[in-house]
């Protein structure tokens, strides 16, 4: 099967993870701050620094942990502390997806982490709807936003990223997620502020279970409100939360690429992918993060295929699941579900 002319739908991927190498080297080498911290070193030869560049934001495969993973970040946050920047690589992204017939994706970033500029959290917010709406008068493609929180961070500063969100809600924001390094069960110091949140009109997505920590799958959902679980890897081995989690028409964002260089599984066959199907689970496929993983929603399916050998049944299973699991409204679920006949 030509996965790359397939229709899809992505559900979780990350703005400053999906950089394209050949713009960061632009912004690199137009920035004068960035030339003694970045450029040195670098080298002469174009092709060169473009492969130097692209070390710096693609993570290994045998990566040794998420900490090590989330390295690869540094750099593009760095340089996306400008309205132009963030408007830039929202559009691109979105047309990065649509060349590979993706029809709708739900980008989600943290604003709290593009304030270097003193940009506030409105114009933080607005560049990146503005380049994501831009994208859509030009491709065939339809795309949200996602607010993230770092939940290592301070509890309180969620709520002013919530109401800068507000008057964007349904205007290209759809929901609020929690993300970044999993070390503690994190959902109880969070619950008044997703309960705010939910309030607002804030859909709800959490990245829970991706390195182990079971429970907060469970707490994601019962104290957070989850209406989908990012990764949730971590309950591969635990049959009665699977069943709990399909019970409840919880939708899983599966980003397997990701997984195998997070050590989250050791391999790609023992991804719970399929196996979580099978068990009811209704599971989506996603990159995470493109550029950091060095992969595509075309190269998720082709590495299923080797893996699994996956069938036509199951693409239009993950469209239908991403399909009715998306945060966008009934106009464009409508407009998407026109695609299905293409699978």
């Amino acid at each position: 099967m030509n996965y790359g002319k397939v229709p899809k739908i992505e559900l979780h991927c990350h703005l400053d993870g999906s950089l394209r190498p050949e713009t960061v080297l632009e912004l690199i080498e137009s920035s004068k701050d960035t030339t003694e911290k970045y450029l040195q070193g670098l080298g002469e030869n174009r092709e060169a620094r473009l492969q130097a560049v692209t070390t710096l934001l693609v993570a290994p495969y045998d990566c040794d942990s998420l900490d090590t993973y989330l390295k690869r970040f540094e750099l593009p946050i760095y340089l996306m502390q400008t309205e132009e920047v963030l408007e830039r690589v929202a559009f691109e992204l979105m047309e990065d997806c649509a060349k590979e017939a993706v029809k709708y994706v739900e980008i989600r970033f943290a604003p709290q982490l593009h304030t270097e500029g003193q940009l506030d959290y409105d114009r933080i917010i607005g560049s990146v709807v503005k380049g994501v709406k831009r994208a859509e008068q030009i491709f065939e493609i339809r795309g949200n936003v996602i607010l993230s929180y770092m939940r290592n961070s301070d509890v309180e500063g969620i709520y002013s990223v919530l109401d800068a969100g507000k008057p964007y809600l349904g205007k290209g924001v759809v929901a609020i997620d929690l993300c970044a390094g999993e070390r503690d069960l994190f959902a109880p110091r969070f619950k008044e502020a997703m309960g705010y949140a939910r309030k607002l009109g804030y859909h709800v997505t959490i990245h829970a279970g991706e390195t182990g920590i079971t429970q907060n799958i469970v707490d994601a959902i019962e104290i957070l409100g989850a209406e989908r679980i990012g990764h949730g890897v971590a309950m591969m081995d635990n049959p009665e939360i699977q069943k709990k989690v399909a019970e409840r028409g919880i939708f899983i964002e599966c980003c397997p690429t990701s997984n195998l260089q997070t050590s989250a599984v050791e391999k790609i066959k023992d991804h719970p992918i399929l196996p979580f199907e099978r068990e009811g689970l209704l599971i989506t496929l996603n990159t995470d993060n493109r550029t950091v993983s060095n992969t595509s929603m075309t190269g998720e399916f082709e590495c299923l295929e080797k893996a699994f050998d996956i069938e036509t049944d199951f693409c239009k299973t993950v469209y239908e699941n991403a399909l009715e699991g998306s945060f966008a409204d009934i106009e464009t679920k409508a407009w998407l579900t026109q695609f299905k006949s293409q699978i």
